[in-house]
């Protein structure tokens, strides 16, 4: 099977080497792809930049304005957390564009899948305000441009943050679906059992707040149960994965415990309801892990399994995450 990787030099611009989400984390990726043993069946291509219109039809104006404002006199910090560089403004295009020009070439079968190594990172991006590291929402752009063709996306994110600024977008909206298994309380602060959307997207936002200590028997459970039987009744065209790697058990900014070799088993297990997958990169800050988290889902989409040496010790009690979610979208979906 044919897997695209979108990837610009451009994205090493925006860089903060005291910052968790610097231009290092891309080094240690492309390394790590470099060594995998199917790197020949990858095609790498340089991302289309989004044209600035599309970013107003997700996000405010005063948002945009800021950081391109921002970019424009040379960096600045939007909020204690998230960082605008010099050119960031076209490296958060160029992000947002590889993705929706990955999704297109996935639903039109010019490639079979795709990993978008996006920077920066866009799952906490609102409608209105960037923050907790991300500019402008890149999964969000994507699945709205995907939607114009009258296309069904839904959008699994299992980053250890909550993706607020995802759901906040399509919090109203029934062409899009969005399931999150998250750490909780953490940051953000949002992501419990009862958002489950508004108005005509009530029940297409499914969050599962996990414990700390969990790990991937519990998130393989919430996923069978509950997340997999809606997600093959929703019948989605596209799967966008918000790749974040930072719910790996031996990430700084983390607290659940899923192994490397478990992000390519949920590619796996949503394969079998969509085989047209796109990732693009979210979180993930240990450098020594993320690259073999990002190649262990770059091994399943290409049909090119890979394992390492990676365990962990897990607290597996979901039973009631698990009871509670099906309380709130029994009315919805057929569970």
């Amino acid at each position: 099977m044919t897997t695209q990787i979108i990837y610009s030099k451009e994205s090493h611009k925006h860089d903060n080497a005291g910052h968790p989400e610097n231009a290092r984390r891309l080094d240690v990726i492309l390394e790590e792809i470099q060594k995998s043993p199917f790197v020949d069946d990858l095609s790498f291509v340089e991302p289309d930049i989004l044209p600035e219109k599309n970013l107003y039809e997700v996000h405010a104006g005063e948002m945009i304005e800021i950081v391109k404002e921002s970019s424009a006199a040379g960096g600045s910090w939007i909020d204690p957390d998230t960082y605008v560089c010099k050119d960031g403004y076209d490296v958060a295009r160029l992000a947002a564009g590889g993705l929706v020009m990955a999704c297109k070439n996935v639903l039109s079968g010019k490639m079979n899948s795709a990993f978008v190594l996006t920077r920066p990172p866009g799952h906490h991006a609102t409608r209105d305000r960037s923050m907790g590291f991300c500019l402008f929402n890149n999964a969000a752009l994507a699945a709205h441009e995907i939607t114009k063709t009258g296309k069904h996306v839904l959008i699994f994110d299992p980053d250890v943050h909550h993706g607020n600024g995802t759901q906040d977008i399509f919090f109203d909206r029934n062409d899009v679906m969005y399931q999150s298994i998250h750490l909780s309380p953490y940051y953000p602060g949002t992501g419990s059992i009862d958002e489950i959307g508004t108005g005509a997207g009530k029940g297409f936002t499914i969050n599962a707040p996990l414990s700390y200590g969990n790990g991937n028997s519990a998130v393989s459970q919430i996923l069978d149960e509950v997340f997999l039987p809606v997600a093959r009744e929703f019948k989605p065209d596209l799967i966008i994965f918000s790749s974040g790697f930072d719910s790996h058990h031996l990430d700084p900014l983390g607290g659940l415990k899923l192994t490397s070799n478990f992000y390519g088993e949920l590619i796996k297990k949503f394969q079998e309801i969509q085989p047209k997958i796109v990732c693009t990169l979210e979180g993930g800050y240990n450098l020594e892990w993320i690259g073999k988290c990002l190649v262990s889902q770059l091994g399943q989409l290409t049909g090119n399994k890979i394992l390492f040496d990676d365990v962990a010790s897990e607290n597996t009690n979901v039973e009631e995450v698990i009871n509670r979610i099906k309380s709130e979208i029994k009315e919805y979906w057929k569970i």
